[in-house]
């Protein structure tokens, strides 16, 4: 909805289904997207061999998520853009990460190449892993989860769930701190949102 990689040269496109395109946590799947030559070239002997097919009920939930897809990405992601705002104001959050700001080191590329900022945000608060901790634990209407692209607003801590194995040293080169969060939105109000991690902020410095 927010970037066509085909357009800006990818030879193959691979997306989780389960994300956006579902976007409410009812199903499993995937989607490959290439060119006829690419298919035949590198991927139909694995498909012939393997059998990657989704099930008629996933196809089915799929084709109906994709009718409400733009509304949703387009919601999604105008409540992210004034969240990621939002966030940079608040004491104890140190940094945000929001390819729709101008703050963004890549801001200029993601201009260039996309129509919007996603519903992505990652954020680092004060205290490190407890901070971190602590902020989750105290939202209310924001949900701990390891999915992005749902309904719902969901939360992780990357350093400790989703890039723990590959180790300190690789995690603080890609920039992943212990204080980071990474915060898919939802399609709650934003207003809410906003109000459940401001409370949510200032309970880092609580003992």
């Amino acid at each position: 909805m927010l970037q066509r990689p085909l357009a800006h040269g990818a030879d193959v496109v691979v997306y989780s289904a389960t994300k956006h395109v579902d976007g409410q946590g009812r199903c499993l799947g995937g989607v490959v997207l290439c060119s006829e030559k690419f298919l035949t070239d590198h991927l139909q002997d694995f498909f012939r061999q393997t059998g990657p097919s989704m099930s008629p009920f996933n196809a089915w939930v799929m084709l109906k998520g994709l009718e409400t897809l733009p509304l949703r990405v387009k919601a999604q992601s105008s409540s992210a853009a004034a969240l990621a705002d939002h966030l940079a104001t608040l004491a104890g959050v140190t940094r945000v990460i929001y390819c729709g700001r101008a703050d963004h080191p890549q801001a200029a590329l993601a201009k260039k190449q996309m129509t919007g900022g996603g519903q992505m945000i990652a954020f680092e608060v004060e205290g490190g892993k407890e901070g971190a901790f602590r902020l989750q634990n105290a939202l209310k209407i924001i949900k701990i989860s390891n999915n992005l692209g749902d309904a719902k607003s969901i939360i992780t801590h990357p350093a400790t769930t989703t890039h723990y194995r590959i180790g300190p040293e690789a995690r603080a080169e890609l920039g992943i701190t212990d204080g980071m969060l990474r915060l898919s939105v939802g399609l709650e109000t934003t207003d809410d949102l906003a109000t459940d991690l401001e409370q949510a902020v200032s309970a880092i410095r609580k003992a």
